[in-house]
């Protein structure tokens, strides 16, 4: 076993004794021990109860009435148009019901077999997070237990609805309001446990994940990834060994490894795996002195289910410098490895390595490189670390190119396994990026803009590599890929697997696509026309399968990635304001149809206006630094917010101060930024009123210099 997982391991014992418990539990509850079975790994497949379907997150689906040789009846039975914001979440479907957040975590109720909205829940996000609107653009899911529907909020709100009526049942607070922190993930319920992290490495805030109470709301345990000020004391034995690993005053300035979004649950060890994001900031050499490992950054973390209690880690990248989480999904298997049956987790983390690793003890079995990595050459099977690359650190003032990016070779998009054929199929990307340290002396921020301690640039303008993806059949038995599908671009949708030997998959340019699960073969296409990078689902409503996913880009893309990519996202036509954001619903012999694709609106007609270069490159530095994560890179709006170029209100001073400055809008989700005001805000003005130019004529001498392509300025 490798040293990084050679603590505590005691799995075994723990496990006999969590078996007690559970069976306790359950005879106390009966109402739990129904909503167990409904995820456990072994379900019939009736319902998707939880996200990634099962406790062991693996996105499959025994049903198989939609199957290689029925695909091809696939139709589409229902759709229904959501408003603005985020879409690029996972629904869940119980007794055939429909639940799912869009926007600001507003929460629906759907029934699955006819499209009728049941009820409807709005959180009022945008009248509660204040700050956090910042940071934060909804959520990828929410969870279900024993009739209750569970969902998190941007101000880090935990709310528990009546899954019959959406009325309010209980809610958590699970930060403090003034933290830099938002949440993006579905909430995991485990045995009667609501478990949630949050999102958020923009300022000095210690990661932790959260169990509560299903039923009452109560704090069960928390568990911290990041040790705090040792004058303070620990809060435990891991952390008291976590501070070893971390140098310098790493509490002042840092933070980070929160717990955005993976998680999974072994029922027979009552064991809970955590999968940890990256520090903050991400530069190694300014947070801990370009020393340690930095526990318990970028890790898959085992906990006891019942106490939170540490048992065992791994840390897939030891001192993480290039934003490397191990946020992507972890799934539970059993697989024969190497002539013996193994308990296993599998994950295909940022850093491009893919990992089995025996869920028990904490042995890694193997470690291989599932896309292209340039800051490694291996994994060292007897240590379990990462054998580097020279000059993979940009240190000493020199930039180095490194592959994955930030954005990695596996981002939160879901993977999923097969048991039918033993396979796992990854939205893999093949992105690569060119990290240098940043000019001048860092200091943390306290405003929620980023600022990650170093330079991230990328893109063909620079001479990189353009970015692409693929689908990936991946057997984590062997440690080989079996067969790939490759995308044209990188941005692509979590996957399905059914028993039906179908995989499905999204991509940005709308396709949705059911693959041969052995082969990779294309059996059925349907356009969908708008991008699909959510995960679809599928499942039983009145004796008839469904598949079901959501349409829109909404908070699938990190601000890295939109500042190198947008142009090449843009041209499949994508507008955040005008795409359509749409619940489509599958079943054999769906006939219904969709609308044609929508057209972005043209840049509004500004007469007389004449750009000047000098206020214009002043409005480019506020605009990256306050509002491209957002509204993307130059004003090329792909993701969350309005593409401002198209936007009239650039033309109006006083109604563009009233939204930026004052807020008006705040409650619809545009936050507030009353630091921005008179020249500042009316350079900002200029800037975008230049670039919605460079949009009408695309031949004039641009007022502005083209994309920087950069990240954490």
């Amino acid at each position: 076993m490798g040293k990084a997982a050679r603590y505590l391991r005691w799995g075994r014992y723990t496990g006999l004794l969590a078996l007690a418990l559970l069976a306790g539990c359950a005879q106390e509850r009966g109402g739990d021990a129904a909503s167990a079975a409904r995820q456990a790994d072994t379900a019939s497949g009736a319902d998707w109860a939880g996200y990634g379907r099962t406790n062991g997150q693996q996105h499959y689906s025994p049903l198989d009435e939609v199957n290689e040789s029925t695909v091809g009846k696939l139709g589409l039975a229902w759709s229904m148009d959501l408003p603005f914001g985020n879409s690029a979440t996972e629904p869940i479907a119980v007794d055939g019901v429909l639940y799912f957040a869009s926007g600001l975590s507003i929460v629906n109720a759907v029934d699955a077999a006819s499209g009728k909205l049941l009820w409807r829940y709005d959180p009022e996000v945008g009248s509660h997070a204040g700050l956090n609107l910042r940071v934060g653009w909804g959520v990828r899911g929410v969870g279900w237990w024993n009739g209750k529907i569970f969902v998190g909020t941007q101000d880090g709100r935990l709310i528990a609805l009546d899954a019959a009526n959406g009325k309010p049942l209980w809610t958590a607070q699970t930060f403090r309001p003034e933290d830099p922190a938002y949440i993006s993930g579905a909430p995991r319920v485990f045995n009667g446990r609501v478990l949630i992290g949050f999102g958020g490495t923009t300022g000095v805030m210690r990661g932790y994940v959260t169990a509560y109470d299903a039923e009452t709301g109560r704090q069960l345990w928390r568990f911290w990834t990041i040790p705090g000020d040792p004058e303070k004391g620990f809060e435990n034995k891991a952390m008291e060994m976590a501070a070893k690993t971390w140098s310098g005053e790493w509490w002042k300035t840092g933070g980070g490894a929160p717990v955005w979004n993976s998680m999974a649950w072994d029922p027979e060890t009552d064991t809970v795996f955590i999968g940890t994001g990256s520090p903050y900031p991400w530069n190694h050499r300014i947070r801990s002195q370009g020393k340690g490992d930095n526990l318990f950054v970028g890790s898959i973390v085992a906990l006891d289910g019942r106490t939170g209690e540490y048992r065992w880690h791994y840390q897939p990248t030891p001192g993480d410098t290039w934003d490397f989480d191990a946020t992507m999904d972890i799934e539970l298997a059993n697989l024969e490895i190497a002539g013996k049956p193994r308990k296993v987790l599998m994950q295909a983390p940022k850093n491009g390595f893919f990992y089995v690793i025996d869920r028990v003890t904490g042995e890694l079995l193997s470690a291989q490189p599932y896309a292209r990595v340039t800051w490694a050459s291996h994994v060292d099977m007897k240590t379990g670390r990462p054998v580097e690359a020279p000059g993979a650190r940009f240190a000493d003032g020199k930039p180095a190119i490194v592959a994955p990016s930030s954005v990695g070779a596996h981002n939160w998009m879901p993977m999923a396994f097969s048991p039918r054929t033993g396979m796992v199929y990854i939205p893999a990307i093949d992105f690569e990026g060119r990290y240098s340290d940043m000019p001048g002396t860092w200091k943390p921020v306290t405003d929620r803009t980023f600022n990650g301690g170093e330079l991230i640039e990328g893109g063909p303008a620079l001479g990189m590599r353009r970015a692409t993806g693929s689908l990936l059949a991946w057997s984590p038995a062997q440690g080989k890929a079996v067969w790939r599908v490759p995308h044209q671009t990188y941005l692509n949708g979590g996957v399905l697997a059914t028993g039906g030997g179908l995989v499905f998959q999204g991509t940005v340019d709308g396709g949705f696509t059911a693959y041969a699960a052995g082969t990779g073969k294309t059996l059925w296409r349907y356009d969908g026309r708008a991008p699909i990078i959510a995960p679809p689902i599928t499942y039983r409503a009145k004796g008839r399968q469904y598949v079901t996913v959501l349409t829109g880009l909404g908070m699938g893309i990190s601000p890295y990635a939109s500042s190198m990519y947008g142009p090449e996202i843009e041209r499949y036509g994508i507008d955040p304001r005008s795409q359509a954001r749409r619940v489509l619903t599958f079943a054999l012999g769906g006939t219904a149809t969709l609308p044609q694709r929508s057209v972005p609106p043209p840049p509004p007609a500004d007469p007389g206006f004449r750009p000047d270069r000098t206020k214009a490159q002043a409005g480019m530095v506020t605009f990256t630094i306050y509002c491209s994560t957002c509204h993307g890179d130059m004003a090329v709006g792909i993701n969350n917010g309005p593409d401002l170029r198209r936007s009239p209100t650039i033309l109006d001073a006083e109604g563009f101060r009233q939204i930026v400055h004052s807020g008006i809008l705040e409650s619809a989700g545009m936050p507030k930024f009353p630091e921005l005001d008179g020249p500042t805000l009316e350079d900002l003005r200029h800037f975008l009123r230049s670039r919605a130019g460079d949009l009408r004529d695309p031949a004039r001498p641009a007022a502005t210099p083209g994309s920087t392509g950069r990240s954490g300025i």
